[in-house]
C-alpha cells in the first residue's frame, strides 16, 4: 500500500515538530565548565583579532595555548554579545541576557542536530516509523552530552558527513564531494581534537570494498598462478640450454608437474569465485554491498586529509592534538575519557542489547559495512565512555538498515504505510500532540527553576568577594580544575582551568595539571606545592579535605566562606 507524497510531506512535518520539541525540552539551561572558557577565548580572539597561540588566563607565564576549537569560541562569544547587547538595550541584566542567548543556542542547534538525524535515516533507509522513532532514541541517549560545547557542532557534522558519504557512493555527484571537505576544514577549526574522527568514520566503507575485493580476488591462488607461471618459464628456458637426454626429461617431468599443478589452482581459482556467489546468494547472515564509487571516496578523503592545513594555528593543532592528549595523563584523570563501565551505563546497555537482539536473534543479513561500524564504535565505546554518544549518533544508521530489512522481509502488507495514513488524520496528531506535551513535561518541569549558573558547582559569590577585596593582578589564586573555568570568566587569573591540554607537558613543560589533581587529593603535601608555585591565596569547596586541613593550618586565614566555597589566605608568602 502506497502513500502519496502530501501524506508522507505531512507525516515529516508532524515527525519534525515532535523532534524539535524534544530537543528543546532536553536541552539544558545549566551552563558546563567548558562554556566558560569558551566565551572568554572567544572575546579575546575577537577583540585581538587574531590566533595568537598563547595563554591569557592562566596566572602561569609563557603557557602555550593552540585555541583547538577557536571557531566555535569565536561564534559563541558572538552569540553571547548578541545577546548582552540585546539585554542591555531592554534594560535587563547584560550577563543574563548572555546566556539566555547561549541557552537558544544549544537548543537550537539541538534542533538541527535531532532534524538531521531524522532526514539522514529517511534518506539512507528509506522508511520513516523506524527513522522518526529511532531519532527520538538517540537524541535521549545524547541528552547528557547536548550542552554549549563544540561537541554538539561535531555531531551535527559528523551526520552530514554519513550523508554525504552516503549520497557521493550513489550519486558521484561533486558536491558531496566538496561537502565533505567543507566538514573536515570546519571540524578541524571547531574542535580539532575529534578531527581524527572524521576518517575513522569513512573506515568501514572503504573496509568493506577491500575485504570484497580481497574475497573476489583468490588472491592466495593467483600468486600461486603467478609464481607457478615464473617456474615453469625458468624451465624452459633451462631446457633449451640442456643437451643431455637424461636431464631433459626429468626437466620435462617437472614441467609436466607444475603445469598440472596450474590447472588444479586455475580450477581452485574458478570454484572460489562461484563460492563467493554461492555465499552472496544463500547466506542467511551477510549481505555483500559492492559500491562502486568507493575508489573515489578514497580520493576524496585523501584530499580531506588537506583540510587540517586550512587552520590558523601554526602549531599543525588538526594532526598532532589528539596525539599528545593520549600520550598524557589527562585523559585517565578525566571521567568521560576513562574506560566505560557497562553495569553503570544504562544508555549503554540499551544500545548494546538492541544491537545484540537484532544481530542474534534474527535472520537479517548484515553488510560488511555496517558490522565494521557498529563493531568499530563499539570498541571506541569501550575504551572512552564519551564515545558511546558517536555510537549512538553514527550506529543508528546501521541498525535502522537491519530493522528496515527485517521488517521488509515479513511485512508483506505495508504496515509502515498504514501507520503513517492513521498518523496524519486528526485523532492521530490529537494522540500525538498529547504524547509530545506529556514528554516535554516530564523533562522541562525538572528544569524550570534552574538557574544559568549552578551557585554549589562554581564560586559566584566568592568571585564577587574576590573582584571587590583582592587585587586580582597581585595574587596567585590556587582553584580546583573543576571551576577554573568560571573564575577565568569572571576575569580572575586561575591556577588551572578545564583546559586539560593547556597544563599537560605534551603541550607545556610543566605538569600543571598533575599538581592540581595531587592538591586537591592529598597526593602531596600542600605547603610544598604553594610554596614550589607561590600561591598567595587558595579556593576551595566546602567540603574537601583540603579546607579541613587548611582550616586548622596556623599559616592559612580563612577570609571568606558560604554554603559552597571557603577562601583563605596564606599568611607565609604574605608576611615575606
Amino acid at each position: 500500500m502506497e502513500i502519496d507524497k502530501k501524506t508522507k510531506k505531512r507525516f515529516n512535518i508532524i515527525a519534525i515538530i515532535c523532534i524539535i520539541v524534544f530537543c528543546i525540552t532536553i536541552s539544558p539551561k545549566t551552563l558546563q565548565n567548558d562554556t566558560f572558557y569558551t566565551i572568554k577565548i572567544g572575546e579575546h580572539i575577537t577583540e585581538a583579532k587574531t590566533i595568537d597561540m598563547e595563554d591569557q588566563f592562566s596566572w602561569h607565564k609563557d603557557l602555550k595555548y593552540t585555541y583547538p576549537h577557536w571557531l566555535y569560541d569565536t561564534g559563541i562569544y558572538l552569540i553571547y554579545n548578541a545577546g548582552e547587547t540585546i539585554a542591555t538595550n531592554m534594560g535587563i541584566n547584560a550577563e543574563t541576557g548572555g546566556m539566555t542567548a547561549i541557552y537558544i543556542s544549544t537548543m537550537s542547534l539541538a534542533s538541527i542536530l535531532g532534524i538531521l538525524i531524522y532526514k539522514t535515516n529517511v534518506k539512507i533507509n528509506k522508511n520513516y516509523i523506524v527513522s522518526f522513532i529511532l531519532t527520538l532514541g538517540v537524541i535521549y541517549i545524547l541528552r547528557n552530552f547536548i550542552a554549549a560545547r563544540a561537541q554538539l557542532v561535531s555531531y551535527i557534522l559528523f551526520t552530514l558527513e554519513i550523508l554525504f558519504i552516503e549520497q557521493f557512493l550513489n550519486t558521484k555527484k561533486k558536491r558531496y564531494a566538496i561537502g565533505l571537505f567543507i566538514i573536515a576544514t570546519l571540524i578541524a577549526n571547531c574542535h580539532a581534537a575529534v578531527w581524527y574522527l572524521f576518517f575513522i568514520l569513512a573506515l568501514p566503507y572503504i573496509g568493506e570494498a577491500l575485504l570484497i575485493k580481497l574475497m573476489e580476488s583468490n588472491l592466495s591462488y593467483k600468486t600461486k598462478r603467478i609464481i607457478t607461471n615464473y617456474r615453469i618459464k625458468k624451465l624452459e628456458k633451462t631446457l633449451k640450454k640442456v643437451q643431455d637426454e637424461n636431464k631433459k626429461n626429468k626437466i620435462n617431468d617437472k614441467i609436466e608437474k607444475l603445469k598440472s599443478r596450474k590447472e588444479e589452482i586455475d580450477e581452485k581459482i574458478i570454484r572460489g569465485s562461484l563460492a563467493v556467489k554461492k555465499m552472496e546468494e544463500k547466506s542467511l547472515r551477510i549481505k555483500i554491498e559492492r559500491r562502486t564509487n568507493i575508489k573515489w571516496l578514497i580520493l576524496v578523503l585523501i584530499i580531506c586529509v588537506f583540510s587540517g592545513l586550512l587552520t590558523p594555528q601554526t602549531s599543525f593543532e588538526p594532526y598532532t592534538h589528539m596525539i599528545k592528549l593520549l600520550s598524557g595523563n589527562t585523559t585517565a584523570s578525566i571521567s568521560e575519557h576513562l574506560p566505560i563501565v557497562l553495569i553503570d551505563s544504562t544508555d549503554a546497555l540499551i544500545i548494546l542489547t538492541i544491537l545484540l537482539t537484532f544481530l542474534i536473534f534474527t535472520d537479517t543479513k548484515v553488510s560488511f559495512k555496517d558490522l565494521f561500524m557498529l563493531g568499530g564504535l563499539t570498541i571506541l565505546m569501550l575504551i572512552s565512555r564519551r564515545q558511546a554518544s558517536i555510537l549512538a549518533l553514527i550506529g543508528v544508521y546501521s541498525l535502522n538498515r537491519i530493522i528496515t530489512d527485517f521488517i521488509n522481509k515479513y511485512d508483506k502488507e505495508g504496515i509502515e504505510n498504514k501507520i503513517i495514513k492513521e498518523l496524519v488524520k486528526p485523532y492521530g496528531t490529537l494522540v500525538i500532540s498529547l504524547v509530545l506535551v506529556l514528554c516535554g513535561i516530564t523533562f522541562y518541569r525538572p528544569k524550570i527553576d534552574d538557574k544559568y549558573v549552578n551557585e554549589a558547582l562554581y564560586p559566584v559569590q566568592a568571585s564577587e568577594f574576590i573582584l571587590n577585596n583582592l587585587n586580582v593582578d597581585n595574587i596567585r589564586l590556587y582553584n580546583n580544575y573543576n571551576f577554573g573555568s568560571y573564575l577565568l570568566y569572571k576575569d580572575i587569573p586561575v591556577f588551572i582551568d578545564s583546559r586539560c591540554d593547556l597544563y599537560s607537558p605534551e603541550f607545556n613543560k610543566k605538569d600543571i595539571f598533575y599538581d592540581a589533581l595531587n592538591i586537591a587529593s592529598l597526593g602531596v603535601y600542600y605547603e610544598d606545592k604553594f610554596e614550589e608555585y607561590g600561591i598567595t591565596h587558595i579556593i576551595t569547596n566546602a567540603d574537601s579535605k583540603l579546607k579541613m586541613l587548611l582550616e586548622k593550618d596556623n599559616n592559612y586565614t580563612d577570609i571568606y566562606q558560604d554554603d559552597y566555597f571557603w577562601i583563605f589566605q596564606r599568611n607565609i608568602l604574605v608576611e615575606k
